[in-house]
């Protein structure tokens, strides 16, 4: 089936191959990826753009000693073929299988795990400087996207890398995307280099003019040669990149082998930094994920023939904050909605299209959207901004330092929380509860369906305070409620009453635990809804009347929901209280689909049930 592809085990094997044969290694890899993502999922635009780069690197530099760190990560899966993993890659973003981003557990080619954007220029000059002082001769690439550029921490590495003169290569994959379409002022200016050509035609065009005025033209083209720098800035935009220190090489075509490798080569022999500009296609080589890079950035398993889901889309939590948003939207003027490079996948297309003027993509720099939501609230605004739970992480201090402190009215919407699945330990949204849980002048809620959602969003606007409120990845559980209780600042809600256990729940969970409820005898079940401020009145009581308490958490066991139901039980002097909490541990929790996941860690519906059933066993014993 793989011609070349089956001859290629590792990158010695790739080395062996001359340009022809690289080029149809090229094919086949294409075609291995497609199929696999089609099957697992995974991210499969971007995969497909940095083939060629990918093959032109491991035939150029000798790795695993070179280290080759790429930003983001996703983009890893022809690196993991190339790198002896070929036969795993059908296990691809599966429980125990190969990771969807490098790890260097996984393999020594991994040099560093990245699963966020714009770390590796400041990972790869921290590998760089370590290699000086230990006196190494090893090459360092940072592989980094033009979307990834625009994120606060990659100019801060290239302003020190640029000062350094430490021999370091940092290979900026143009593809004109991001995941949603690159804004802002680098993806112009990124855009200008692009066409610099016409600079150079146009400046050959006046040089021969110049020189056939008599007696004075060879003098103006002297003059000119004076004033090169000044001229260069004028016309020539990669002078930002040698402004700052670093060497710059391209435009180059991605996708010509041939031409990457010649540079690479070159690269190699300059010293100091070495910036060197690939222009890519996102999707290269199928043309459904070319015409859709955005819809292919990440995928579900999908039919390779017409690009169409396996997987029946539904209603998902992201559709229906961007739906409310439009609603409300409509009736005040006041609301804005703000993303990070992610309006599509925060449901924010609709809002995008119908309040343009108050729709604003700031690109991949979460620490720039809040901190500009907090100046519009400021000023009278109310923000709205949906990050996914990982990203917020990123953006903490402005959170805390900006929008907490001042008690600046801003809706923190945190997509993605709780358990994702596939994408592993740099994407699951387990902490989000315990890092915002400790911040004064937050109010931090979870809907346990869409319509308790909605009612939080209205609830959160209208509050004029600093909101939290997150929810997961997907839809909502097939669960339907029997009623929907009037949302009240700090008040949960008890669904099912009992004296045998009470289960305090919140968010995604608390489906669960009427569903474990319905099937044992007098179980109560209260859905906390507020993590913050938590209703210690109606817990208590429910607490002190069953002698025994489970939290049910999509988080981890330290900080969030089970660390407040402890405190509440020692700060309130509750004696005699059995405790149970099924929440995740205190540690990274590694790829797979969410229900193995629950499995691995006991927090299914199963094990949660046959806990309680025992308990209620004993109880009824004791008495």
């Amino acid at each position: 089936m793989y011609h070349i592809l089956n001859q290629v085990d590792n990158t010695e094997d790739l080395k062996k191959l001359n340009i022809l044969e690289k080029q149809e290694l090229a094919k086949d890899l294409r075609e291995l990826v497609i199929d696999t993502v089609s099957k697992t999922g995974g991210h499969l635009a971007s995969n497909l753009g940095v083939v060629e780069i990918t093959i032109a690197l491991h035939s150029v530099f000798n790795t695993p000693k070179d280290k080759i760190v790429w930003d983001v990560g996703h983009q890893t899966y022809i690196h993991k073929i190339l790198t002896g993993r070929k036969n795993k890659i059908s296990t691809l973003r599966s429980l125990n299988g190969l990771a969807g981003f490098p790890k260097a557990v996984e393999s020594e080619y991994d040099a560093f795990d990245t699963g966020h954007s714009s770390t590796s220029i400041s990972a790869a000059l921290g590998m760089a400087r370590a290699r000086d002082i230990k006196g190494e001769k090893n090459s360092v690439i940072a592989v980094i996207g033009d979307g990834a550029l625009t994120g606060g921490m990659a100019f801060e590495a290239l302003n020190d890398a640029g000062s350094s003169n430490t021999n370091l290569i940092v290979i900026l994959n143009d593809n004109e995307m991001s995941i949603s379409k690159n804004v802002g002022g680098l993806s112009t200016f990124l855009t200008r280099i692009r066409t610099r050509k016409s600079y150079n035609k146009s400046n050959n065009y006046i040089k021969r003019i110049t020189l056939r005025i008599p007696f004075i033209g060879k003098k103006i083209v002297r003059l000119v040669r004076k004033i090169k720098y000044s001229i260069k800035q004028l016309f020539l935009p990669n002078m930002f990149f040698e402004d700052i220190g670093f060497k710059y090489l391209g435009p180059v075509d991605g996708h010509n082998i041939e031409k990457l490798e010649s540079i690479l080569k070159l690269s190699k022999e300059i010293e100091g930094p070495v910036l060197i500009h690939v222009l890519t296609k996102k999707g290269k080589g199928y043309k459904i994920a070319e015409e859709n890079p955005d819809k292919f950035h990440a995928t579900g398993p999908f039919e390779i023939g017409t690009g169409k889901s396996k997987k029946k889309k539904s209603k998902d939590y992201s559709k229906v904050l961007g739906d409310k948003l439009v609603e409300l939207a409509q009736n005040d003027d006041k609301i804005v909605a703000i993303t990070a490079a992610m309006k599509d996948g925060t449901g924010l297309t609709e809002f995008a299209n119908k309040f343009p003027d108050r729709f604003f993509d700031v690109g991949i720099a979460e620490q720039h959207a809040l901190c500009m939501a907090a100046g519009m609230a400021k000023e009278g605004m109310k923000p709205v901004v949906p990050i996914y739970s990982s990203f917020y992480q990123r953006g903490y201090d402005q959170v805390i330092h900006d929008i907490a402190i001042q008690k600046l009215p801003v809706v923190m919407c945190v997509d993605r929380a709780g358990i994702v699945g596939a994408d592993g330990e740099t994407h699951q949204g387990l902490l989000d509860m315990a890092f915002f849980r400790i911040v004064p002048n937050l109010t931090i809620m979870a809907p346990k369906d869409f319509v308790e959602f909605e009612n939080m969003i209205e609830f959160a606007i209208k509050l004029g305070k600093p909101v939290v409120i997150r929810y997961p990845r997907g839809g909502e559980d097939k669960y339907k409620f029997n009623k929907e209780e009037k949302i009240e600042l700090g008040k949960a809600e008890t669904l099912t009453y009992g004296k045998n256990a009470t289960i305090i729940a919140i968010g995604k969970t608390v489906s669960k635990a009427v569903k474990i409820a319905e099937k044992l005898e007098k179980v109560e079940v209260i859905n906390a809804r507020f993590l913050k401020p938590l209703d210690v009145e109606k817990i208590k009581e429910s607490i002190t009347k069953t002698k025994n308490v489970i939290v049910i958490e999509d988080g981890t066991s330290v900080g969030g929901l089970t660390t407040a139901i402890k405190e509440l039980i020692v700060d309130e002097n509750l004696k005699n209280i059995k405790f149970k909490s099924f929440a995740y541990p205190d540690k990274f929790i590694e790829h797979g689909s969410v229900e193995e996941l629950e499995n691995r860690y006991k927090v299914d519906e199963n094990t949660i049930k046959q806990y309680l059933e025992l308990q209620i066993r004993e109880k009824e014993g004791e008495n």
